[in-house]
């Protein structure tokens, strides 16, 4: 019992630190992306050179689209910082992915399990979990372990030993799911707010267009197509980030359900074999006297 709560309590604190680690992960990206793209969008994308007489308060050249992504606002350098954000964020949970499925292909790692199971190699389905690595093989070793405690439990029937395999399972699952969702809820909130934030940079622009415009007293329609361009260029990289964050969401949750599905396949597996090898001797082993 004592062993036992020592290995629970060594995987709740590695998930632990884990979780830390890409708190602190996230708290680091998001205001280093701001200040980056704050300094591009003074430094480049507002250089003199890209504007008529040398000057960033005039109109941008012709052609030159760094002058007329910079004509954009303040809004801009909020919406390339999550738009730089996506491809952080998606980079970071690439490795981490790739990290928990291990040094092999997890069907084949699977079915290894399966098969090494059904030849009642429990040393060779441990060795295989050693070398795959990985949050799978983690999850199964779990379950690998209490299957062989449960061997040498006589105190307790099969349904019993059957139920504590599963629990271990899920209890392994339950520590290793939060890491492969890490940093998932910062893509689909800029899923959600990327658009949103173009839009406001957008109807600003819009309200600055129209006010110049009335305040010149005479229609000018190259001032007016100017000002229209620029504000839609917040709409314009608003729409693309968000459209980056959703494909990439949607991308990592489909690994994370196969992820998923995978240790839901090899649970089954060890939980049917435990119970088929157990026919006979699962029978009641505690004896009641009258």
């Amino acid at each position: 019992m004592e062993k036992k709560t020592a290995v629970v309590s060594k995987d709740a604190n590695v998930d632990a630190k884990s979780s830390t680690a890409g708190s602190i992960f996230a708290s680091i990206v998001i205001p280093l992306s701001i200040i980056a793209c704050v300094l591009i969008y003074m430094f480049v994308l507002g250089n003199p050179a890209n504007f008529e007489g040398g000057d960033n308060a005039n109109h941008p050249l012709p052609g030159n689209y760094l002058g007329i992504v910079y004509k954009g606002g303040w809004v801009v350098p909020i919406l390339m910082a999550l738009v730089l954000m996506v491809f952080i964020f998606a980079i970071e949970r690439v490795m981490t992915i790739s990290k928990a499925k291990g040094t092999k292909s997890v069907p084949a790692f699977v079915r290894t399990i399966s098969s090494k199971l059904g030849q009642r190699d429990l040393n060779g389905a441990l060795a295989a979990c050693d070398s795959q690595k990985g949050s799978v093989a983690n999850v199964v070793k779990a379950g690998l372990l209490k299957y062989r405690e449960m061997q040498n439990e006589p105190e307790l029937l099969k349904a019993e030993k059957v139920a504590a395999i599963q629990k271990e399972i899920e209890e392994a699952t339950a520590l290793e799911l939060p890491m492969l969702e890490k940093n998932l809820v910062v893509l689909s909130t800029i899923a959600s707010i990327s658009t949103l934030t173009g839009l406001i940079g957008t109807v600003l622009g819009m309200i600055k267009a129209f006010a110049a415009l009335a305040a010149a007293g005479t229609p000018d329609a190259t001032a007016l197509s100017n000002g229209i361009s620029e504000a839609l260029i917040n709409t314009a990289i608003g729409i693309t980030g968000s459209a980056l964050a959703i494909i990439a969401y949607n991308y990592f949750t489909s690994k994370i359900d196969e992820l998923t599905y995978s240790i839901d396949e090899a649970g089954f597996s060890i939980i049917s074999n435990f119970a088929s090898q157990h026919e006979t001797t699962g029978a009641p082993i505690r004896q009641h006297t009258v």
